[in-house]
């Protein structure tokens, strides 16, 4: 396979605004949207507007806030990730939620489609992942080298359909393009994704790579939560949605 080449990828123009139907959790505190493929969660040097803002106008638009919303970013997905990203609409939210995160509370389920099975159909990865930032690109290894950080997650064959398979992801720890780079380790790069080590990349600038299920304790009312977020509608990956979570 030809080692990919690093290249700054030209997204499409943002979509829509955020609708009801992007709403998959809302109270006085959070709101959580199914993120599309190809949004930035937070502005950068694209200028593209962000989902956060997007979901400020949201907000401001149907409470009738004419000075505008509050919203905390607590985390983030890779503009071409979907799935279910979490906001807080709330300081005192924010604060608890992104301890929450810090100590690992949150539990996170992401759905990816690989051409290639497996060898070991369950497992348990840990590398050391270095990023580069000026490619935005990051390298995993077998053992702690300088600037590394330990990057840990479970992962479980769950489907195979028409010759491509359903991995189901656990993340530990959260590093940047973490289970990207890791299940390229195993020889398993997810499709559309060449920055990894998929051959070809998708033309709508999007990977099969899909935050599923978000399940934590509720910040403020200590009630169990869990999020799920449909798969996209493309054509392709809602095939995949009669497997079970």
């Amino acid at each position: 396979m030809n080692k990919p080449e690093y290249k700054k990828v030209k997204f499409p123009p943002a979509v829509s605004d955020v609708t009801d139907e992007d709403i998959l959790f809302e109270d006085n505190h959070l709101i959580a949207v199914n993120k599309r493929a190809g949004d930035i969660v937070q502005v950068d040097s694209t200028g593209d507007e962000s989902l956060d803002e997007k979901v400020k106008k949201y907000i401001a638009k149907k409470y009738n806030k004419p000075n505008g919303a509050f919203l905390g970013v607590v985390h983030r997905l890779d503009r071409p990730v979907s799935g279910v990203i979490l906001f807080a609409k709330t300081s005192k939210a924010l604060d608890r939620v992104n301890k929450k995160f810090k100590e690992r509370e949150m539990k996170k389920t992401y759905w990816a489609v690989v051409r290639n099975r497996p060898e070991i159909p369950e497992g348990n990865l840990v590398h050391w992942l270095v990023k580069n930032p000026q490619k935005n690109v990051t390298k995993a290894f077998d053992h702690e080298v300088a600037g590394s950080q330990r990057a840990e997650l479970n992962y479980k064959l769950i489907g195979e359909l028409n010759g491509y398979y359903l991995i189901e992801v656990d993340p530990i720890t959260g590093r940047p393009h973490q289970i990207r780079v890791q299940l390229s380790t195993l020889n398993c790069p997810i499709v559309g994704d060449n920055k990894y080590g998929y051959p070809r990349g998708s033309l709508k600038k999007s990977i099969c790579l899909h935050a599923r299920k978000l399940s934590f304790l509720h910040p403020v009312k200590l009630e169990p939560v869990e999020i799920f977020a449909p798969l996209p509608h493309d054509g392709f990956w809602e095939r995949f949605e009669t497997f079970s979570s």
